[in-house]
């Protein structure tokens, strides 16, 4: 299915074939996949307390972040329709569901086909069935369609959490991480468009260039498209090690940074990441009902740029009523408890009333 085509909810009946478990070497499981009590929070409740007490995150997992402010900007209220636009594992659709009850449903938005599923069927083994919570494979730009096609006017509550969720981060087999081994993808949809790999071979460094500084404002565009564009990368560490070693001798910690700001800019090529997110916040007021609210959560400048930009430029022109007068971080002990919280900003913002 195209994702600008009209979304179809999906469903997660399949049940999954038992395996066995991963064997793996040493006293303890290393290698993602062979982390079988992290990926099992039921049976091994213990184990997973002990890697969230440590600031990390179990395999398999994403810790929602900022859960009680985004509670508090959009304030969901029993009967009102909510939209996650980036559903992801669930976390803040999770805290959301219950306080639109009685009456009321959420709409939960992702592109991700191997996720998606695996959400829905957490959720629908903890009570909300298909009244409550129906699922969508879209990309959030698609956001008026998911509307068209629940028979929805507009939404009350709409969420997009811009971040990369954990699942995808961790698991090497898709192709995002800069310290794990795995196929140079990076693509949130693998069953669309262009991998990473692709990308890199095909690229002039013009083109490089220009989307490491739009895409990171990497400082040392130039030389690192010089020495990357137009070249073969099976993996993610093989590209992680050419980025180090065509970056300047700045020290290990300058050199680990400028690999995520070059991860992040492919990422964000391949998935067409601010062309959505322009789009979506071009619709959304549009899209909320008189009154209605909206949290956004971004994780690095270029969103939040575009963000605050399109809220401003909605208090302007009278569609929304008020927005965010600062942005919100979240607190100290957040980001002591989960690390990957750090970088995250809150904006938010309410649709006038007609």
């Amino acid at each position: 299915m195209s994702e600008n085509q009209l979304p179809l909810p999906v469903s997660s009946s399949t049940e999954t074939p038992h395996r066995r478990r991963p064997r793996y070497r040493g006293k303890n499981p290393r290698r993602f996949e062979e982390k079988y009590k992290e990926h099992n929070p039921d049976r091994y409740a213990d184990t997973v307390a002990k890697v969230l007490a440590a600031g990390k995150t179990p395999a398999g997992t994403h810790r929602p972040i900022m859960v009680g402010e985004i509670l508090e900007v959009l304030a969901p209220q029993p009967g009102e329709i909510a939209v996650d636009c980036t559903l992801g594992y669930g976390g803040h659709a999770l805290e959301i569901l219950p306080c639109l009850q009685p009456g009321g449903r959420l709409l939960g938005v992702d592109a991700d086909p191997i996720e998606l599923p695996k959400t829905e069927a957490r959720l629908r083994a903890l009570g909300f069935g298909p009244e409550v919570f129906t699922p969508y494979r879209s990309n959030f730009a698609g956001l008026p369609q998911v509307l068209i096609a629940t028979g929805a006017t507009g939404a009350d509550v709409i969420l997009a959490d811009l971040g990369m969720s954990s699942m995808q981060i961790d698991d090497p087999a898709r192709g995002f991480s800069v310290k794990l081994a795995g196929p140079l993808d990076m693509r949130m949809n693998p069953q669309r468009g262009q991998s990473v790999r692709a990308l890199l071979e095909k690229i002039q460094p013009a083109a490089l260039t220009e989307l490491l500084f739009e895409n990171a404002d990497e400082p040392n565009a130039a030389s690192l498209a010089a020495a990357l564009a137009g070249r073969t990368f099976a993996t993610t560490t093989a590209l992680a090690d050419a980025i180090r070693t065509a970056a300047p001798r700045l020290g290990k910690e300058a050199s680990d940074l400028t690999v995520r700001r070059v991860f992040q800019a492919l990422r964000i090529a391949v998935n067409d990441e601010f062309s959505a997110l322009e789009t979506w916040l071009r619709n959304l007021p549009a899209c909320l009902n008189p009154g209605g609210r909206v949290a956004v959560l971004t994780f690095h400048s270029g969103e939040d740029r575009r963000v605050k930009k399109a809220f401003e430029a909605g208090q302007r022109a009278g569609a929304y009523a008020e927005i965010v007068p600062e942005i919100i971080r979240p607190t100290a002990a957040e980001q002591q408890a989960n690390p990957r919280s750090a970088p995250a900003k809150l904006r938010w913002a309410r649709r006038a009333a007609d």
